[in-house]
C-alpha cells in the first residue's frame, strides 16, 4: 500500500530504483519443490518438524499426535502433504497449543485491538507500515498514552515512507509521554543509517501484548479502515472502507511475533533498548490451533513467504483459494497456479477491480488470459478497495499477512505471513473467501480475449516497469 503522502515522492524513488546496487532474485524454475508422492504417515512428517508448545518443545511421538489431530483420520491426508512439502524445501517451525481468530475489516480488528491493549499489564509492542494521524490512530494514541501512564512499558516502530504523511508532532507527543517510538529506514541522508535504504521498506503490521496476544495482516493504523466493506454500498469503491484481513492469535505465536517486534526494533539500532520480556508463555494450551509465523526481509537468501505458497500451491490436492491485493506475480506463481487449475485442482482468485496503484492493477490483468486459458477462475472485487492477502490451500493450510504478490513485497519490504494449519480455520477462511467472491463480477475468458487496446497496452507497460514502481 503507498503511504499518504508518497505520492508527493516520485523523484525520491525514481533516484532510490538507480541507486540500488543489488536485489535478490525471486525463487525460479520452481525451486520450491512440489507435492510429495503419496501420503506420508505421521511420524514421518513429524521427525522433519520442529514444534514448540506452551511448555517448551515437543517431542516426536507429541508431534505426530498433533499432525493426526489437526489433520482428518484416514484416506488422502492434505494436511500431511502440505507439512511434508514444506519440510522437504527446508526448515518449518510450527508453534502448538494457539488459539486463532480470523477479524475482517478494520472495525472488528480495532475493536479487538484497543480491547487487548486496554486490559496490557507489561508491554506493548506495535510495528506498522503506516501510522497516520487521523482520528482512529488519536484514539490509538490516547490508549497508549493511559497504558503507559499506568507503568506499562510502550514502543512502537513505524516505516518512514509508509508515515511519511503523518505529523511529527503525532509522535513527538508519543515520545514526551515516555513511549518508546523510532522510524524504519528514515529518509533523512544526515542520519546513522543510510539514504539508499530507502528501496528497503518495513511493511509488516503487528500488534503484541504481554506477549501473550498478537495481532498481524493487512491492516495499517489508517482512516480508510475506519469503516467496513460490506454493507451499504457508495457511489464508489474508495467510499467504503478498505476490504482487509489480520488476525488474533493468543499463546506461543505471540511470543514469536513479540520477538521478531524486538529483533527489528535491534537491528535498527532504535533507542532506548526495550526492557526485556517477560518470558516464554507457559502453562495449558491457548487454543487448539498450530502456527508458522513466516518472516521475510530483503536480508534473506530466498524469500520464505514466496517459497511457502509456491510449496503450498504445488502440493496442493483440492483447491486453492487466493485474496490478493497487489496481484504481479511473476511467471514462476503463474505457471503454479495455472499447473495445479490444470491437474483439476480448484484453483480461484479474488483480486482488485480499483486500486489506490494503478500500475500494480494493470501488471496484475496482464497475466489473465494464461491464467483463464488454464482454468482459472478470477473474481474482481467490486464496491470496496481490496488490500487483504490471504490464501486458503486444500481447506488446512490458511495464511495471513502482510505481503502482497509482487515485485516489491518479495524484494524490498520486510514482511510477515502467519500460517494456520487445521481445518476448523480452514473452514473460517473459506466462508470469507466465498463471502468476498459473492462481492465480486467474474471474469469471462472470451469476454477478457476482446477488451479493448488501450488496456492491452496499459497492461503490458506496467508489466515491463514493475521493478522501477
Amino acid at each position: 500500500m503507498p503511504a499518504p503522502g508518497s505520492r508527493n515522492l516520485p523523484l525520491l524513488f525514481a533516484l532510490s530504483a538507480m541507486l540500488a546496487s543489488c536485489v535478490m532474485p525471486l525463487p525460479s524454475a520452481r525451486t520450491a519443490g512440489g507435492a510429495p508422492a503419496g501420503v506420508p504417515a505421521a511420524h514421518a512428517v513429524a521427525a522433519q518438524l520442529e514444534v514448540t508448545g506452551p511448555r517448551g518443545r515437543l517431542g516426536r511421538d507429541q508431534r505426530a499426535r498433533l499432525i493426526e489431530r489437526i489433520g482428518r483420520e484416514g484416506g488422502d491426508s492434505p494436511l500431511k502433504r502440505q507439512l511434508a512439502a514444506m519440510a522437504d524445501f527446508g526448515d518449518v517451525d510450527l508453534h502448538a497449543g494457539n488459539a486463532a481468530r480470523l477479524l475482517i475489516d478494520g472495525p472488528a480488528t480495532f475493536d479487538a485491538m484497543f480491547s487487548a491493549i486496554a486490559r496490557a499489564r507489561s508491554s506493548i509492542l506495535l510495528e506498522s507500515y503506516i501510522i497516520d494521524d487521523a482520528q482512529i490512530a488519536q484514539d490509538l494514541a490516547a490508549l497508549l498514552l493511559r497504558k503507559r501512564a499506568a507503568g506499562v512499558s510502550v514502543a512502537i516502530i513505524h516505516d518512514a515512507v509508509g508515515s511519511f504523511g503523518t505529523d511529527a508532532g503525532y509522535f513527538d507527543a508519543l515520545r514526551e509521554a515516555g513511549v518508546a517510538v523510532c522510524a524504519f529506514n528514515p529518509l533523512s541522508p544526515l542520519r546513522k543509517r543510510r539514504y539508499q535504504d530507502i528501496t528497503h521498506r518495513d511493511h509488516r503490521k503487528i500488534l503484541v501484548v504481554d506477549r501473550d496476544v498478537a495481532f498481524t495482516g493487512g491492516i495499517n493504523i489508517s482512516a480508510v479502515y475506519s469503516s467496513g466493506s460490506f454493507g451499504r454500498k457508495a457511489r464508489a469503491p474508495e467510499q467504503n472502507g478498505w476490504r482487509d484481513t489480520q488476525i488474533e492469535l493468543r499463546g506461543p505465536a505471540a511470543a514469536a511475533l513479540d520477538d521478531l517486534v524486538r529483533d527489528t526494533w535491534r537491528s535498527q539500532h532504535c533507542e532506548p533498548a526495550l526492557p526485556p520480556p517477560t518470558g516464554p508463555v507457559v502453562g495449558k494450551d491457548a487454543g487448539p490451533h498450530a502456527v508458522r509465523i513466516v518472516p521475510s526481509s530483503p536480508d534473506d537468501g530466498q524469500n520464505r513467504i514466496y517459497t511457502m505458497l509456491l510449496t503450498a500451491i504445488d502440493a496442493a490436492s483440492r483447491s486453492v483459494h487466493l485474496t490478493m491485493a497487489y496481484f504481479a506475480p511473476g511467471q514462476d506463481m503463474v505457471d503454479a497456479l495455472a499447473d495445479a487449475a490444470r491437474r483439476g485442482v480448484d484453483v480461484q482468485l479474488v483480486l482488485p477491480s480499483v486500486s489506490d496503484f494503478s500500475p500494480v492493477l494493470h501488471a496484475g490483468r496482464s497475466y489473465y488470459q494464461e491464467l483463464l486459458d488454464a482454468g482459472v477462475r478470477i473474481h474482481e472485487l467490486q464496491d470496496a478497495v481490496l488490500h487483504s492477502k490471504t490464501a486458503v490451500i486444500d481447506g488446512v493450510v490458511s495464511t495471513v499477512g502482510s505481503s502482497n504478490m509482487d515485485w516489491r513485497s518479495f524484494v524490498d519490504n520486510n514482511e510477515v505471513n502467519a500460517v494456520v494449519f487445521g481445518e476448523d480455520f480452514g473452514d473460517a477462511m473459506t466462508r470469507m473467501f466465498e463471502r468476498d467472491v459473492a462481492a465480486s463480477q467474474t471474469i469471462d475468458a472470451q469476454t477478457w480475449r476482446r477488451r479493448p487496446l488501450w488496456p492491452r497496452l496499459q497492461e503490458r507497460a506496467a508489466r515491463l516497469l514493475e521493478r522501477w514502481w
